[in-house]
């Protein structure tokens, strides 16, 4: 699948994967600092997402398959790689299913091991956005507060709203697929042995990444970094930036 993405600078290589939800205009901040620093940054949105194409196979193998053909249609050579949370696990599927393509990679606030269902609630919001009723952003968050309650995360799912015509609102990710194949998102990622570079980061405040998934990094990975950011929770890149870049740019560059 040919993915949508924005590009910013010029230098290394370096891609940036969303997680669920997601796009790749939310990572516009970061992209703009690395492509200052000497990296040609790409933000992708991967399938399902942004201004991707829509698909009913959508799984970790066919997005890492995704990953790959975006590589060698732009003939990236050594990128880095960077991904959050459903994103990080596509990297790490892709590590699993494409070895040592990329340079280093960087996993944020997720690991290898199984998820539970936890995105209930959100799809019973978004499912209960009804676009014949609702022509506007502020209708549709009044819907959504009657399940979810942070403001952050209504804002967050709220800037994926846009015209798909002169006078209909809609998701630019398709909620149907996501909604009916929402557990394989949680799925394990098969063990795998890598050398290539790994830094995962972690919010200091979430509860992704368990000291057991400490130990399966440093089994499937002989180079690991692992770093915590101070304060932050699981959405670490936009509630700390500063110290999300910076981490981010000691370990491409160390």
């Amino acid at each position: 699948m040919k993915l949508a993405f924005r590009e910013y600078g010029n230098g290394t290589p370096l891609i940036i994967l969303h997680g669920l939800f997601g796009q790749s205009d939310n990572w516009t901040s970061l992209a703009k600092v690395l492509s200052e620093q000497g990296f040609r940054v790409f933000t992708v949105d991967l399938r399902n997402h942004g201004l991707s194409p829509h698909s009913e196979a959508w799984n970790y193998p066919v997005m890492a398959d995704d990953l790959n053909e975006f590589i060698l249609d732009h003939k990236l050579k050594d990128p880095v790689l960077l991904g959050h949370s459903m994103g990080g696990k596509v990297l790490l599927f892709f590590e699993y299913l494409y070895p040592g393509i990329g340079a280093k990679l960087i996993i944020a606030d997720i690991a290898a091991r199984v998820y539970p269902p936890h995105h209930q609630q959100v799809i019973k919001a978004l499912m209960a956005v009804n676009f014949d009723e609702i022509a506007s952003r502020k209708e549709a968050e009044a819907v959504m507060l009657n399940y979810i309650s942070d403001f952050g995360t209504r804002q967050f799912l709220l800037k994926n709203i846009y015209w798909k015509e002169s006078d209909r609102m809609d998701w630019r990710f398709n909620l149907k697929v996501i909604s009916k194949e929402i557990e394989t998102i949680g799925i394990e990622v098969p063990t795998f042995k890598s050398q290539t570079p790994t830094l995962v980061l972690r919010g200091e405040k979430s509860d992704y990444i368990t000291g057991d998934d400490v130990v399966d990094f440093n089994v499937r990975f002989s180079n690991l970094k692992i770093d915590t950011i101070g304060g932050a929770g699981h959405w670490l890149h936009a509630e700390k930036p500063v110290e999300f870049s910076d981490a981010v740019l000691r370990f491409i560059k160390a």
